[in-house]
Order: structure tokens, then C-alpha cells, then sequence
């Protein structure tokens, strides 16, 4: 089995080309990723503590899900597609807006990345996928952002940034 490719961007999010997930994270290249968000009717969110063997960010609690496109595939497809991989579940996603960050973890690699954040709404329970996801759980978003400021290290380094800049988009209270 070949490794996952990544798809290269520039700032403007336009493609410049493939390479290996891990090589792009090593490499600390700028590349497409998504994170979506899922909410239900008492407008609490769907976290996922990310699974224990994770290459980085193991066992932190993150949105519902969170990966890379593939080449090709629309934003909202792959949203979709992992979703499903991760979550057991498909439902709508709205993507909300974009950005780029950069964090270096202690093993060595560096997530550096050109997110594509998108809101859905499901009301069951997720049928998780315990290769990626170790757990999960519904929050209000007060107490999400409660929680980030009084714990942030149990949480990952992109679901902290998508609640310190970008909290409008996500609040469906608006």
C-alpha cells in the first residue's frame, strides 16, 4: 500500500503539487487539510479524543474529525469521506471559512496547513472507528472554550486555534 498523498498549496490555496503525508509533515510544507465540526439540536459539538497510537496528538480531544484531501476530491467530499472513515456517519457539511497555521510537535514533524473548516448537524449516536478515535463525546461550545482555557494541553494545537480566531464561524448560536 502507497502512503497517503498530500496536496501542496501556496498562501491562495492553490495547488502546487503532491508528496507523502509524512515527508509534507517532516518537511513542515504548507498543504489542503479540513476540520469538521458537528452539531446537534441542543447546539452542542462532537468531540473525538484522537486515538492513543496517533503519530502525533495522541489522545487529545479535537473536533469531530480532521484530515487531509485528496487530489481531486472537493473539500466538502473529503469532509465527508472521513467523516464517515472516523465517525461511522455521513451527514450535510457547510464549509464556513479557511486559514494557515503552523505547529511543530515534539516528535519532529510540524503540521503546516491550509484548513477548511465545516459545520454539520447530526443527532444520533457516531459509530467511531477505535483506529483513529479512542473516544467521544457532545460539549456546548461555553464549556468547550472553558475547558481549552483551563486545559489547553488536552487539546489539539488546530482545534485551539479554530477557538481562539475563528470561534464566529463555528457558533451556530449567531
Amino acid at each position: 500500500m502507497t502512503e497517503e498523498q498530500v496536496i501542496l498549496v501556496d498562501e491562495n490555496d492553490n495547488q502546487i503539487g503532491l508528496m507523502p503525508k509524512m515527508e509534507a509533515h517532516e518537511k513542515a510544507l504548507l498543504h489542503r487539510a479540513f476540520s469538521v465540526f458537528i452539531f446537534n439540536d441542543n447546539n452542542e459539538l462532537m468531540l473525538q479524543q484522537r486515538a492513543s497510537h496517533k503519530y502525533h496528538s495522541p489522545e487529545l480531544w479535537t473536533n469531530t474529525c480532521c484530515s487531509h484531501q485528496r487530489d481531486g476530491e472537493t473539500n466538502i467530499q473529503a469532509g465527508k469521506r472521513r467523516l464517515q472513515e472516523e465517525m461511522g456517519f455521513v451527514t450535510d457539511l457547510e464549509e464556513k471559512t479557511s486559514f494557515i497555521y503552523k505547529a511543530p510537535f515534539d516528535n519532529g514533524l510540524t503540521e503546516h496547513e491550509f484548513d477548511h473548516v465545516m459545520v454539520g448537524y447530526y443527532n444520533d449516536t457516531p459509530h467511531i472507528n477505535k483506529d483513529e478515535v479512542a473516544l467521544w463525546k457532545w460539549m456546548s461550545l461555553d464549556a468547550v472554550k472553558t475547558d481549552i482555557a483551563e486545559n489547553p494541553q488536552f487539546y489539539t494545537a488546530w482545534f485551539i486555534i479554530i477557538f481562539d480566531k475563528f470561534y464566529e464561524f463555528i457558533n451556530i448560536n449567531k
